[in-house]
């Protein structure tokens, strides 16, 4: 039996896409490992990236069931409660003016 599954990632050329076809036991080790020969090399850092199912952080051993979307998660390029407070400190710089 096969199960279908979609990848998803975030690239900076765009949000990236494919669907496959895997047996029921892949895990989402195997389905990055597909994925990576149908989006190339190129589209993430592969060994390292964070994955998840629907908005929900997975392991790399969680077995995903048909019709499930994998999720590959970008870093963050700054903490988000740095960058709100470094935009509370210029707005209120702002405002002293």
């Amino acid at each position: 039996m096969s199960k279908h599954c979609r990848v998803v990632c975030d690239t900076a050329s765009g949000v990236r896409e494919c669907a496959l076809e895997l047996p029921d036991e892949a895990t989402i080790a195997a389905v990055l490992e597909a994925a990576r020969a149908v989006l190339g090399e190129q589209a993430v850092e592969w060994d390292r990236v964070a994955t998840g199912v629907f908005g929900v952080l997975r392991e790399r051993r969680f077995v995903p069931v048909d019709g499930d979307r994998i999720e590959i998660y970008r870093p963050l390029l700054i903490d988000p409660r740095r960058g709100r407070r470094e935009r509370a400190a210029q707005a209120g710089q702002r405002g002293k003016r």
